[in-house]
Formats: structure tokens, C-alpha cells, sequence
């Protein structure tokens, strides 16, 4: 059995691919959370806030507030567009690596390669998505800590 007749290579390519579908449906899904949490901050922040600001910007308050901007920050890092992510193919380097050269590569050789590519980007493009993984958990917690804020404002319990 060749290489270009070889199934496995197929498999190899096509689990490497499942892979990065499924790393561009976390980033799509950290995208969608980051949306909810801007939600969720903004309507703890009216319901809680217009209360407790009542009793003026001050100790709790200006805490709540200060975890709400964090918040937002943190939002805008998870939203921030990632160009440097790759998720697909260049249909012309394709053309120009396997197909418009003298000798074009079997069907097994560019599965073996293209898994192979897809495999540095899934690396690449991981520093990425943990990144902004990270950037979600800490403004989950921050979120958590800002409700808090308010509770605490509203209680007036002083810092």
C-alpha cells in the first residue's frame, strides 16, 4: 500500500481538522459568554447600583464601580478580533504548494502535510483561546465580587 492510497492518512487529516472546528467553535462560544457577562454586569449594575448609589459614589460603591470597568476590560480582551487566528486553508497556497508545481503531491502526501499545518495552527492558535478563556474566568469571579460590592453598599457596611 502507498502513502497515497493509504486511509489512515485521511483519518489523521481529518481528526487534525475536527480539532480546529471544534477550537473555532470555543473561541465563537467565549465570544457569545463575553456577551452574556456584559449583560450580566450591566443589569447587576442598574438593579444593585441605582440603589445603592443612593448614599453617593463612595466606599463600596466606588469598588462595584471599579470591578464593573474591570469587567468591561476584560470583555473587550475576549471580543478584541484575532486576526493572527487561523482556521482555514489559503485556497492559492494550496494551489501553489500541491497542485501548480511540477510534480504535484499525491492526495496521502497533502493529507500528511495539511494534518500537519493544521496541527501548528490548533498550537498557535491555543495561546490564543486560553488566553481568552482565562480573561472570561477572571471576569466571571469579578463579576461575582461586584454584586457583592453592591450588596455590601446597600447593606451599608462600611469597607
Amino acid at each position: 500500500m502507498t502513502n497515497d492510497d493509504d486511509p489512515r492518512l485521511a483519518l489523521v487529516y481529518q481528526e487534525a481538522l475536527r480539532g480546529l472546528l471544534q477550537q473555532q467553535a470555543a473561541v465563537e462560544s467565549l465570544h457569545n459568554r463575553a456577551g452574556t457577562l456584559i449583560f450580566a454586569a450591566s443589569f447587576a449594575g442598574s438593579l444593585l447600583g441605582s440603589r445603592a448609589l443612593t448614599s453617593g459614589v463612595v466606599g463600596w460603591n466606588l469598588v462595584a464601580i471599579g470591578l464593573l470597568f474591570a469587567i468591561g476590560a476584560l470583555a473587550v480582551v475576549i471580543l478584541w478580533p484575532y486576526y493572527d487566528l487561523s482556521f482555514r486553508f489559503d485556497v492559492n497556497e494550496l494551489l501553489r504548494r500541491y497542485v501548480d508545481v511540477p510534480q504535484p503531491q499525491t492526495l496521502g502526501e497533502m493529507h500528511r502535510s495539511m494534518a500537519l499545518q493544521i496541527t501548528q495552527d490548533w498550537a498557535h492558535n491555543g495561546r490564543v483561546v486560553r488566553r481568552l478563556r482565562e480573561a472570561l474566568q477572571v471576569a466571571l469571579v469579578l463579576l461575582l465580587l461586584q454584586i457583592l460590592a453592591w450588596y455590601l453598599s446597600i447593606a451599608g457596611i462600611p469597607i
